[in-house]
């Protein structure tokens, strides 16, 4: 998994998704997406943001736990998601 972002300057953080072919065919590619969507939509994440979300092969065969961690501490990592000294804990564990 990649994950990049930028600043939009706007109220809102959007995001999406990049699964390419090399992935899987379209089912695999899809619920990829669809478990990404799912994580990406339960993160506390700071506004203001543009988020891609670049899924490489071993997704393909990921569950959606070992999704879940891997891009929550991507998001992390990047300084993405809402801190507990803001009042709010992570949406992603």
């Amino acid at each position: 998994m990649v994950v990049r972002a930028a600043p939009n300057g706007l109220d809102i953080t959007r995001y999406g998704f990049a699964v390419s072919r090399r992935v899987g065919n379209a089912v695999v590619r899809n619920r990829v997406k669809r478990r990404l969507r799912e994580v990406m939509r339960q993160a506390a994440l700071l506004t203001g943001w543009d988020i891609v979300v670049i899924a490489r092969n071993p997704a393909a065969l990921a569950d959606y736990n070992s999704l879940k961690r891997t891009v929550g501490e991507l998001l992390t990592k990047a300084r993405l998601t809402v801190g507990e000294h803001e009042g709010v804990g992570s949406g992603i564990n």
